[in-house]
Formats: structure tokens, sequence, C-alpha cells
């Protein structure tokens, strides 16, 4: 399998001299089977300079799996260059949102209003599929099978696991660990840490043994604090959640856009540090727009 990241920041595009060597474009990751089908990791700004080299191979059948509707994470669809070329195909999967009552089919509905973006779904020359998924309940594409889990972020969020011919990926889209609402001693503490311990190990089993991890690590363990309860995970939750599955590799992702490419590089070594004893052995890196792993 081969993978490649086109989009690595979290919550808004930052290009500029600062950010070049690790990327500025928000999240969106290439999948390519051994039989080369097609996945598509969310569809951050990143999906646009994708599109772009797909223009080579037409047509194309394009699987999106759309962790959540964010967006940071699907505002490159609109400019997803196959949707506008006749003989493409682009399928949408991602879950059902219970607060508008809608499948994945209102991520394009939304951004395609004629207030926001001048072409209509109706005027796109490619057919467009939507595929609603549920979590647990593993599908098909060619020959991946890939597996929703759902997570914790304040919408419905699935991390994606995907497996082809022995080999297997996990991505967490954005991701906070579960943690208690309730101080130790409170009334309902006790009951509700079940809760939490129980949605860890569903979480952990989906990831186990994977050859290659990706994460989201937003934050340090000093940002940690002021940002609980946004949806998003640290260096160190990684690192841990890592080493507890057994995943061969995992790449850091969902990068602080505020960070430079300096002091990315700078939290993360400290990170290593932090977590010496159990990152000692382990193959941890950060995701860089246009690094491709294949494996």
């Amino acid at each position: 399998m081969k993978v490649r990241f086109w989009g690595v920041r979290g919550s808004i595009a930052s290009p500029g001299p600062k950010t070049v060597r690790y990327g500025g474009n928000t999240t969106c990751i290439e999948i390519r089977t051994d039989n080369n089908e097609l996945i598509i990791l969310d569809a951050g700004t990143g999906i646009f300079p994708l599109s772009q080299t797909l223009l080579a191979e037409l047509p194309v059948t394009a699987n999106v799996l759309v962790t959540h509707s964010h967006w940071d994470h699907i505002q490159g669809l609109p400019f997803f260059i196959p949707n506008f070329i006749p003989g493409n195909t682009l399928r949408l999967h991602g879950g059902f949102d219970p607060v508008s009552g809608k499948g994945i089919e209102q991520v394009m509905a939304v951004q395609l209003q004629y207030s926001y973006f001048p072409v209509r779904e109706a005027e796109m020359k490619a057919r467009i599929e939507y595929v609603t998924l549920a979590p647990g309940e593993a599908i098909q594409i060619g020959s991946a099978t890939v597996t929703p889990c759902m997570l914790n972020h304040p919408v419905i969020d699935f991390g994606y696991r995907i497996e082809s011919n022995g080999k297997s990926i996990f991505f967490t889209g954005d991701h906070e660990p579960p943690y208690n609402i309730y101080e130790p001693g409170d009334d309902g503490y006790d009951e509700y840490q079940v809760f939490v311990d129980e949605k860890v190990a569903a979480i952990h089993d989906a990831i186990r043994g994977v050859d290659v991890f990706i994460a989201d690590s937003s934050y340090t363990d000093t940002e940690y604090p002021s940002k609980k309860g946004w949806g998003h995970g640290t260096f160190s939750s990684s690192i841990i959640s890592a080493n507890q599955v057994g995943a061969k590799v995992l790449f850091c992702t969902h990068h602080e856009p505020t960070r430079s490419d300096d002091a990315l590089e700078e939290v993360f070594h400290a990170a290593l540090a932090a977590n010496h004893s159990i990152a000692a052995g382990m193959d941890i890196r950060l995701a860089r727009e246009g690094e491709t792993y294949e494996f």
C-alpha cells in the first residue's frame, strides 16, 4: 500500500514561508492499494493539488472517506477537478448527522449553495454518489476493507481502518482521547469512568496491530489543558496509543496552524524526549505534505 500526504495542517490552511517544509494545506491523505485503487481520507484544501495529479489517469473513481464535517476536512471538495469532467466518479463516504437528520450528502449540499459557490452540484459533469456509514460496519472498496470507528470530537467523527492484502492503516481524523468529565469523588465519577474505559478499549481494539497509524497530534502537554474538550489529541496521547496498540509506524498530523515548521520540530522532539521510556524503539514521524510512505 502507499500513503501520500496532501494536507497535514489543522483548522485552517496556513501557507507561507514558515510552513514550507511541512506544508500549509488542511487534511487530505491519498491511499493506494496494491491494486492501485484510490481512497482519499478527508477533503481539506490538500485535495485540490491531489486532484491535479489525477488528470493524468482519467477516468478516475475516487472513494473519499470523510471523518467529519468540519470545514478543514471538507472545504476542498468543490475544487476537486475530476468533478467537472464527464466519466469520473466521486463516491463520498461518511456518517449520519443526528442533528440535521441527514447523511453525508449534506457535506456537498451545504457547500454548493449558490450563495457560496458558483457551480451547482447538478452542473458538475462527474457522477457523484453518497454512502452513509455506520460505526463498526465494514464496507468493501475493491480489495480494501474499510471499517469506521466512532471517535471523540464535538461532531460525529469516524476514524477509519483500511485493510488490503494483509496490510493496514488507521486514520483518526480529529480525535481527543476520552476523559472523565467528573472529578474524583464526585457523584457519577465511577460510573462515567467505566464508560471512558470501555470507549478507550473499543478504540484501541479498532487500531490494534496496524502497520500505519496516522493520529491527531495537535497540541503539546502544556497546551492541552486550555484546549480540553476541543476534540484534539496531543503528541503524547498519540505516542502512548501507538505503543499500546502495537502500531508499526506512527505519523503525527493535524499540525497547529500557528506553529511554524521550526516550532513544530521543536515540540515534536520535546514530546519524544518526554515519552522516551516508550518512544525508544518506535518509528514515530511528523506527517509532511508531499511525503509518500510505501509498505
